[in-house]
């Protein structure tokens, strides 16, 4: 008991670079400053998706993840520019170096962002908020980019703090204040809320952190399954996951839950290749291959099922991935019932992953695009 009265509280920090690839493709040539670009997705809307998006056009609507052609609709003369992957994984190294001045537990989340623990700080500052401000002015002065920091004593509330003043902003959540500023936290604002989620919450009255906190953790998860736990403790700022530097990466993929139910083949057809594109261009991203791929699929009941077929190799290529998901898809005699959900994972990365953490590859979650 007298233990955890004198633990320590931890001070996180959570670095977020600001629009990273399209800053880095800025920078690298004037041309493409203060234009609206799109690192990825393709010319004239052929195929492909966005990677990221400068701020100047995400101000029309485009973001991560869009199809190249809805990015190209809401803004004509967007600028697509090939990804140079090994360009952002040596920015990404020079980041982590800066990092590495200030402390040692750092888990990286991709190669733009990540959580620092700097409870013990190796230049003894003792103050998170000026190490964090140091950080941001070497990215900018060493790198010329910018970063958003947030800065907490929790994983979660560091990283939605980050996002609060983007660009180039720091912001700081105290112990004192975590309670209050969730309760007023939009519900759609906490990271790991997506969009349906999101929705469903409103139409069940609740629309902020307040509302969240009125519901019991067993409410919570009879309305949204196990993540409900999770949204009970954090509404009250609980968070005590630590900063994990050797996180090993699992598994990588994207799904999207659609607006109508899909009862056609050929409509689920045509979604899985917008999620196979996804997913191959995050494999591209950080250089990974998996041996095994998993299809998720939701029907219209909430009854869910996964199938994975594995290789003797690695694969990461567009039409090794869809052939694979159409496969598994058309086993489950998809018209028999009406799907709202499809994803695609890879995962069983093996030796690849080793290799590449090795050459600065980092954490990977599973994308949810909802």
């Amino acid at each position: 008991m007298e233990s955890e009265k004198n633990k320590k509280q931890r001070k996180i920090i959570h670095i977020d670079m600001d629009a990273f690839y399209a800053s880095v493709e800025q920078r690298d040539h004037p041309e493409y400053r203060g234009k609206a670009i799109a690192v990825g997705g393709s010319p004239e809307g052929r195929g492909g998706v966005v990677a990221t998006a400068s701020y100047e056009a995400r101000k029309f609507g485009v973001r991560s993840a869009m199809p190249s052609k809805r990015a190209l609709q809401l803004c004509p003369d967007i600028i697509f520019v090939r990804p140079r992957f090994d360009i952002y994984k040596e920015v990404s190294r020079k980041i982590r170096e800066i990092f590495a001045r200030y402390t040692d537990i750092i888990e990286p989340l991709s190669l733009d962002e990540a959580f620092l623990d700097v409870t013990e700080d190796k230049q003894q500052i003792g103050s998170a908020i000026e190490i964090a401000k140091l950080i941001k002015q070497a990215i900018r002065e060493e790198l010329q980019l910018t970063a958003s920091a947030g800065v907490s004593v929790n994983k979660f509330v560091a990283k939605i703090a980050s996002d609060l003043n983007k660009p180039d902003g720091l912001t700081f959540i105290g112990p004192s204040s975590i309670e209050s500023f969730m309760e007023k936290l939009p519900v759609e604002k906490f990271f790991g809320v997506g969009k349906v989620t999101a929705e469903k919450m409103k139409r069940m009255g609740l629309h902020t952190g307040a509302d969240l906190k009125r519901l019991s953790e067993n409410d919570l998860k009879q309305h949204f399954g196990k993540p409900g736990g999770f949204y009970f403790r954090i509404v009250r700022g609980i968070d005590d996951r630590e900063v994990q530097p050797h996180r090993e990466t699992k598994s990588l993929g994207a799904e999207d839950t659609f607006p109508y139910d899909l009862t056609k083949t050929e409509e689920m057809y045509a979604e899985l290749e917008k999620i196979a594109g996804t997913v191959c261009e995050r494999l591209k991203r950080y250089g990974l291959k998996g041996r095994t791929v998993t299809l998720k699929v939701k029907y219209s009941d909430f009854r869910q099922i996964t199938r994975n077929q594995s290789f003797p190799f690695p694969i990461g290529e567009l039409d090794k991935i869809l052939d694979t998901a159409k496969q598994l898809l058309l086993a489950t005699e998809p018209e028999d019932k009406p799907v709202r959900l499809l994803g695609i994972s890879l995962s069983n990365f093996g030796e690849i992953i080793s290799a590449a953490r090795s050459d600065n590859s980092i954490q990977l979650s599973l994308f949810d695009t909802e």
